[in-house]
């Protein structure tokens, strides 16, 4: 019998609490949904009024993993949705508002992801991402030299960045932005990425070819287009291990000698949450929103 929850007011069915979904750890969907609670606080309002785009793994990293834009079948009537343009013609998305919509979505399996525009204005940007992508040998250390030339970038043109895990190899540099149209800020961020090149051509690739970026670090300016998505802050991810896209500061990215020290599994969350707050809230409140320069 799948047990019946009451979260804020809202009856909710998790199911399959047991199942271990993360071999390696014995990490179980029941320690999942304790991870999205714990975090929810923090979580949610880097969710609120971002269409949700879900890369669902029922079956754990190992089995079938697929992304669901459109409102899954069976989702309550309680769920907040909106009507998103889209390429082929407008869809339905679900609104990630509150803790037991985050929770009805940690229940389906998921890694959260979101554009870098809210509902309210599709495709004015209102955030800049830089996704720090490794090929190996290269590993996030070098990404980690790569996001201190691109935060004293971004800084000279009076943008303040913001670091946090990919969760996978890699790291994200984000920026608040005055909304901004995403082809604009598409192409600052790809000038950003060619100057990074230019600047450190040992070190840094900003195009995608697979056969150019052994030992280098891709600069993904990519993401800003206004159909793309980014795994959000605080989703865990469907890897090996239970890694969370998680915030880091600036210290811990200048002493990054060895790779390990910047992975972050769902445990190592909330001591991190406990000293720092949340890393990214600047982000949130708007108040250090940059603008583009002119181009």
């Amino acid at each position: 019998m799948t047990p019946i929850t009451e979260v804020e007011g809202r009856r909710l069915a998790l199911s399959n609490l047991e199942k271990v979904l993360y071999p390696a750890t014995g990490f179980t969907k029941g320690e999942l949904l304790h991870y999205y609670a714990t975090a929810a606080e923090f979580l949610l309002p880097h969710l609120r009024d971002r269409p949700m785009s879900f890369l669902r793994y029922p079956d754990g990293p190992d089995g079938q993993v697929f992304f669901a834009k459109n409102v899954p079948p069976g989702t309550p009537e309680w769920v907040t949705t909106a009507e998103v343009p889209r390429s082929e013609g407008p869809a339905r998305m679900v609104l990630v508002q509150d803790l037991p919509t985050l929770m009805w979505a940690a229940n389906l399996v998921t890694e959260f992801h979101t554009p870098q525009w809210v509902v309210e204005a599709p495709g004015e940007a209102d955030r800049l991402v830089l996704d720090l992508d490794p090929g190996a040998p290269a590993t996030v250390v070098e990404c980690c030299e790569v996001a201190l030339w691109l935060r004293e970038r971004l800084a000279a043109d009076g943008i303040e960045a913001y670091a946090k895990t990919s969760g996978s190899k890699g790291l994200h540099l984000l920026a608040g932005l005055e909304p901004t149209p995403s082809g604009r800020v598409t192409e600052y961020a790809k000038e950003l990425a060619v100057a990074a090149e230019k600047e450190l051509p040992r070190l840094v690739v900003h195009r995608m070819t697979r056969n150019l970026r052994a030992g280098k670090v891709f600069v993904d300016w990519s993401q800003n287009a206004a159909r793309k998505t980014t795994a959000a802050p605080y989703t865990l991810r469907a890897r090996a291990e239970p890694s969370v896209s998680a915030p880091v500061t600036w210290e811990e990215v200048a002493e990054c000698r060895v790779a390990s020290r910047l992975v972050f599994r769902a445990p190592d969350i909330a001591p991190r949450l406990e000293e720092y707050g949340d890393l990214l809230a600047p982000l949130l409140d708007g108040g250090r929103a940059g603008s583009l320069p002119a181009p």
